[in-house]
């Protein structure tokens, strides 16, 4: 009964009109590790003071007040107003950062109050106060330097782990086409294109190797790589569609040589069988298609050229026949009639032959 009681008495509660249970979003309540979240109201603090970098007194007599206040910028005003909106522009983290703030107010005033000594905050803040983090190129509790020392950490060719952080093993993640503890090694199929006491170069072998390589090109790789084969000391593509070993439908694909490999690319839709793209590569025509020349083409096409043909020349008969006609009536009508329907039959062929290759005769 008392369970009961007090669920309903929640659930009241929670249905007070007016009572609007804001949730916060996700990124606000985020927990960041101690050095990003140090990081983080470091960074808000610092885009505070950019904010207020030309403020002043608001009483009126800037000059008298920074006689007896002392300079704004340095001035607990001007510190008020930076905390005012310390963490509210961080984009994840805020509650943990506001949290950071009020806990550790007092490191931030001492700062503030000699800030002439140690102008990096980070450094005074997150370091050497609240060991959250370390210099640049250091790792772990002890903030030790990074394998290969704090001025060339892993060769350049990697990530010290824990790097600026009092986490991590200071071990080096190698950057792809480098290995080794330091990084200062190529790894399979890199070879060292610059080398020295204090960089490494790893540049990738040719796509033709396999195992690796001694430099760069064809004529490098140790051993040739599928697709390709060796020869006089180096690798040459093998061009699978003109030694026949491809294995293309011959029926509806032809076969396409790429370095190391092929593609089967579809014929055209004319042919059945075909050694290249285009109508005019076909080795027999589709259904519904016909050879002409070298070229398929539609039989549907090719019979409604010929039906065209036709009633172009029976329009051309019929109006001679009229022109015949009023000849026996009227000669001078008869006359010019004659001469339009000559006008309109050469041009009309002309206009033909020009669009269609001069194909004018019927194909019976």
């Amino acid at each position: 009964m008392l369970t009961y009681v007090l669920f309903f008495s929640s659930f009241c509660f929670l249905s007070i009109p007016g009572q609007d249970l804001k949730i916060k979003p996700k990124s606000q309540t985020i927990t960041l590790p101690p050095c990003q979240a140090c990081k983080n109201l470091v960074g808000s603090f610092t885009r505070g003071m950019e904010r207020t970098s030309r403020g002043k007194f608001e009483g009126g007599n800037t000059d008298w007040e920074e006689t007896r206040l002392g300079s704004y910028a340095t001035s607990e005003v001007r510190f008020v107003e930076i905390q005012e909106k310390l963490c509210k522009d961080v984009i994840q983290g805020e509650d943990q950062c506001h949290l950071l703030a009020d806990e550790n107010e007092d490191h931030l005033e001492e700062w503030w109050k000699n800030q002439r000594d140690e102008p990096d905050l980070h450094k005074f803040f997150c370091i050497e106060r609240l060991k959250a983090c370390c210099p640049v190129n250091h790792y772990g509790p002890e903030c030790k330097p990074c394998l290969g020392g704090v001025n060339n950490p892993c060769f350049g060719n990697g990530d010290c782990k824990g790097n600026g952080t009092r986490k991590g093993n200071g071990k080096c993640i190698c950057h792809k086409g480098y290995t080794g503890e330091l990084c200062n090694q190529c790894a399979v199929n890199y070879f060292p294109s610059y080398q020295d006491e204090r960089l490494v170069l790893c540049t990738p072998c040719h796509k033709s190797c396999s195992g690796g390589c001694s430099k760069a090109g064809p004529e490098g790789c140790e051993s040739c790589t599928e697709g390709w084969i060796r020869n006089e000391g180096r690798c040459y593509d093998i061009d699978e569609c003109l030694n026949a070993i491809d294995k293309c439908d011959k029926n509806s694909t032809f076969c396409v040589n790429t370095e190391g490999n092929y593609t089967c690319a579809a014929c055209d839709k004319v042919c059945k069988g075909c050694d290249g793209d285009g109508p005019d590569m076909c080795k027999e025509c589709a259904e519904g298609f016909e050879k002409k020349g070298d070229i398929c083409i539609e039989t549907r096409a090719r019979n409604k050229n010929f039906y065209a043909n036709l009633t172009r020349y029976l329009t051309y008969f019929g109006l001679c026949v009229a022109t015949c006609i009023i000849l026996q009536k009227n000669t001078l009508v008869a006359g010019v009639l004659g001469i339009c329907v000559a006008a309109y039959i050469s041009a009309s062929e002309y206009i033909i032959s020009t669009h269609s290759g001069g194909e004018l005769i019927p194909q019976f």
